[in-house]
């Protein structure tokens, strides 16, 4: 599923709606997994907040905005659904499992 802010405010109604039609979905965060979704696969939240707070540090520190690298991500979360999976009569390999940064039994 592709991010996007106006999914944001429905995703249980998305995940719901997946769920349904028995579709394994992979989504933009945590949150929907949270909800019920199969999987997310996105930039680590802890590190896009400590690139934020470091940018906001320096132009209250009167660097120009402009000046600011743009930066990458370099981690990466990984939450999975094993209730989901198991809704979904997916297996989730072991390898996949140990990569997870969460996993919701």
């Amino acid at each position: 599923m592709l991010p996007a802010a106006r999914f944001w405010a429905h995703r249980r109604h998305i995940v719901d709606r997946v769920a349904d039609r028995k579709l394994p979905a992979i989504y933009e965060a945590q949150e929907f997994v949270q909800a019920g979704g199969l999987m997310s696969y996105s930039e680590s939240l802890t590190e896009r907040l400590q690139r934020v707070a470091t940018n906001v540090d320096k132009i209250l520190k009167d660097a120009k905005p402009s000046d600011l690298l743009i930066e990458q991500p370099t981690t990466f979360d990984l939450v999975i659904n094993l209730k989901t999976a198991k809704a979904l009569g997916l297996t989730i390999p072991p390898s996949v499992l140990f990569q997870a940064t969460e996993v919701i039994r």
